[in-house]
């Protein structure tokens, strides 16, 4: 239960919030039941084995039954593909409030409130392993993430909102139509003709060729929304020049990770042929990504805006890590999703505090100001540095991995496609660079620079655990590494072996239906991995 205890501990916090009588208190009381969540959470990173394998089941997993006559059940767990995504989300927690303490000027109740609401539901998504749960934690992340963005955003904050919501959207509910669909054939298949959303009878099930595209093409457009891959990225822009601090935070540091997790953890396993198939195309929507995301990001004037584009540039790797159908690249991608939950997240928080001092996020209103404020400018560098993928940091771990598996995919086939995706660690360093030197060095042209109070107490405390995350996942990252790779390594090799399954079914035209009772290898812990056969 100490899972689940995670989950809702924030929850159980944001109803308690209602009742406290005082600014003061509300705060406090938010940063209490964060930090006890985090402190929590540590469990399930001294809990978890990375020796002992999830193929048949998480570990610390909970199931209970949800719905009568159905196979929907409260089901979560941990496994090497969601530990760390959860222990981000915990830690962002408090680190959010913090940054919230003098940001938010009203309705100080409602938006933590709507914070921790939003924790859970983050939590939820990560933790689930029936799909269904999946699908309304998924959902419930939309409803406190509009409120926070249309109510304590910027000037244009109604707009960013609704268009959040309308992208959001569309693609979820597409996605509920093939939940729908997946489980009723599921449960006529494997499941004694019972409706099922459970995670591993959903992965043994091996959709028809001709099914899956469908599929694919549902599941797999909410969660390229999400990320977002181009050209699907248009709102995130504006949600986060929209949003307040806490809200650009979470949404960088772990609502986008949403997108790419769900491709990892269902779309490749459910829809293997399909996603083979696609692979070579979804690469490409992924380095025009890269690309198109640094050099838009280059010709920003808003500091905010900028550092918002470069999200669509850094996840465009990650979704192309993804789709390489590589061992390496995969972990990459994982590792590249907290990387830059980290990494993004200190510049979201900085550029938070650049704007509570200046009441502007114009570069051309700064420049200098790293005479005044020499502790926030290290801070920037040093995130700036880590984001931009200098070796010794952690962002360069997730990058070189993410291009040293795809370089010979199989299922990317095109070495001239990464050498172009490597050009976007080039542009990240230009354009980051670029926007250091503008808005902190050169001389000050206007006083106000020249007065700007520097970090206090306060702020260094909550940078410090992110710097020094970047720091020890850029020089060491084989424990996060080692707690990913045995998960990594089934759902590869899981789909390989359902992917021919599948195609060897479908030769068989008195095959019905189109079934595989996929195994989980027993030990894939040293073995090389086939890349699954596409559909045609």
């Amino acid at each position: 239960m100490l899972l689940s205890l995670v989950i809702f501990l924030p929850a159980l916090g944001a109803l308690a919030l209602l009742a406290l009588p005082s600014v003061n208190a509300i705060r406090w009381g938010a940063l209490g039941v964060t930090l006890v969540t985090f402190a929590i959470s540590i469990g399930l990173w001294l809990g978890f084995d990375p020796a002992v394998s999830t193929a048949a089941a998480p570990q610390m997993a909970t199931r209970l039954l949800w719905f009568g006559g159905v196979d929907i059940t409260y089901f979560v767990g941990v496994d090497g593909l969601n530990l760390l995504l959860i222990l981000l989300t915990t830690l962002l927690g408090p680190i959010i409030v913090l940054s919230s303490w003098t940001y938010i000027g009203k309705a100080h109740k409602g938006y933590y409130a709507l914070m921790l609401l939003l924790e859970t539901g983050v939590l939820g998504v990560f933790a689930a392993f029936d799909v269904f749960l999946f699908y309304i934690f998924f959902e419930l992340t939309l409803i406190p993430m509009v409120f926070l963005i249309g109510i304590w955003g910027g000037e244009d904050r109604v707009y960013a909102a609704v268009k959040f919501v309308l992208y959001t959207l569309v693609g979820s509910l597409l996605m509920l139509v093939g939940v729908l669909w997946l489980g009723f054939a599921a449960g006529d298949a494997v499941n004694g003709g019972v409706f099922t959303t459970d995670w591993y009878k959903l992965v043994s099930f091996g959709v028809p060729l001709g099914a899956q595209w469908g599929l694919f093409a549902v599941f797999g457009l909410a969660f390229m929304i999400k990320v977002p891959l181009f050209p699907f990225h248009t709102w995130l822009p504006d949600a986060h020049t929209q949003a307040p601090t806490g809200g650009s935070v979470v949404l960088a540091g772990v609502l986008l990770k949403m997108g790419t997790y769900g491709l990892l953890r269902f779309v490749i396993p459910f829809f293997p042929n399909a996603s083979a198939a696609a692979a070579p195309w979804i690469g490409v929507l992924a380095v025009i990504g890269i690309v198109y995301g640094a050099l838009v990001a280059f010709a920003q004037t808003d500091v905010k805006k900028l550092v918002a584009y470069s999200s669509v540039s850094h996840l465009g790797f990650v979704v192309l890590g993804v789709f390489a159908f590589d061992v390496i690249a995969s972990q990459g991608a994982l590792i590249q999703m907290v990387n830059h939950g980290i990494s993004t997240g200190a510049l979201f928080l900085i550029i938070g505090m650049l704007y509570e001092r200046r009441h502007t996020r114009a570069m051309a209103d700064f420049g200098g100001i790293a005479k005044s404020v020499p502790v926030l400018t290290f801070f920037m560098l040093f995130s700036v540095f880590a984001s931009a993928g200098l070796p010794g940091l952690n962002g360069f771990v997730g990058e070189f991995m993410i291009l040293i598996g795809s370089w010979n995919s199989p299922t990317l086939g095109n070495p001239v496609l990464i050498a172009v995706a490597t050009t976007g660690v080039i542009f990240a360093a230009v354009y980051l660079l670029w926007m250091v030197y503008r808005t902190f060095f050169g001389e000050i042209t206007n006083e106000e620079n020249r007065t700007m109070a520097d970090l206090n107490g306060r702020e260094i405390g909550l940078l410090l655990p992110l710097a020094a995350l970047m720091l020890l996942m850029g020089f060491w990252p084989a424990p996060f590494l080692d707690r990913s790779e045995r998960a990594v390594r089934s759902l590869i090799a899981t789909s390989e072996v359902k992917a021919g399954a599948v195609l060897a079914a479908s030769k068989d035209l008195d095959a019905k239906p189109v079934v595989v009772d996929v195994v989980w290898p027993a030990d894939v812990a040293a073995a090389p991995v086939a890349p699954p056969a596409p559909a045609h």
